[in-house]
């Protein structure tokens, strides 16, 4: 019986391959086996080893979506079977990644595996938009949330409202679909129609779009104009300064209201 394998969760970074940690590069030239998602750039994969067995486990859309317990699967038989393996998250996989939940399936099956850390969207995105998620002269602190629950459920796990009274820069995580629900929410909650809001599309690459606004027509402006997933949505007073600050999207569409 061969010796059990290593799963490296490795995180791939916003988009632009030139983000990507040293570590996450060697190790993907070292790997026998890649399991990665949708929203990893092509040209991370490049890197590859051209004997790499590459498993594409990702979705778009509404598209193929590989079930989370057939990804932990292949990445136990992978490494059961004594091989190297890269799984290769977008962003970080400890941020809305679920690298939690496949490194517990590894922990229980006794496989050895390592964390490596990416840059993670909301940050990329800010970054990239001219956007500084803290500021002195405007937020102290940052909270990083997921958009994807229906903010309608009786059950939902995030109360918006009280996000809207906190004062901090809030990064909205795979939020486009609810984004009218929840800028409502927020409103509700206290937060001024006039804060300032942006929403940040394939941050970090070639087809980066930008779009600031308001919270109050942050939705409507930005279905008009097309944004869509893969997003993120900046909102606080620190989205303003994107008016100043943007230095990589000369090409980006930017709303300033």
């Amino acid at each position: 019986m061969s010796a059990l394998g290593t799963v490296y969760l490795v995180g791939a970074g916003p988009g632009d391959p030139d983000l990507l940690t040293l570590k996450a590069s060697r190790l993907l030239q070292q790997a026998d086996a890649i399991v990665y998602d949708h929203l990893v750039a092509p040209g991370i994969l490049a890197s590859a080893r051209p004997d790499a067995e590459l498993v594409f486990v990702g979705k778009k859309g509404g598209g193929f979506c590989c079930p989370q317990r057939d990804i932990e699967g292949i990445l136990l038989r992978l490494a059961q079977a004594g091989k190297m393996v890269v799984r290769l998250k977008g962003g970080d996989p400890f941020v809305f990644g679920r690298g939690g939940e496949e490194a517990e399936a590894l922990v229980a099956a006794g496989i050895r595996f390592e964390i490596v850390p990416g840059v993670t969207s909301a940050l990329g995105a800010a970054a990239y938009a001219g956007i500084p998620l803290t500021h002195r002269s405007h937020s102290s602190a940052v909270v990083f949330l997921t958009g994807h629950e229906d903010p309608n459920k009786p059950d939902a796990a995030i109360h918006w409202e009280d996000y809207g009274r906190l004062g901090a820069t809030l990064c909205v995580y795979m939020g486009m679909k609810n984004l009218e629900t929840i800028t409502r929410r927020l409103q509700a909650g206290g937060m001024p129609g006039g804060t300032p809001a942006a929403v940040i599309q394939s941050a970090t690459t070639a087809g980066h779009r930008q779009l600031i606004s308001t919270v109050e027509k942050i939705a409507l402006e930005s279905e008009h104009a097309g944004f869509g997933a893969p997003s993120i949505v900046v909102i606080g007073e620190v989205a303003a300064l994107a008016g100043q600050l943007s230095w990589f999207a000369a090409s980006a569409e930017s709303v300033m209201t």
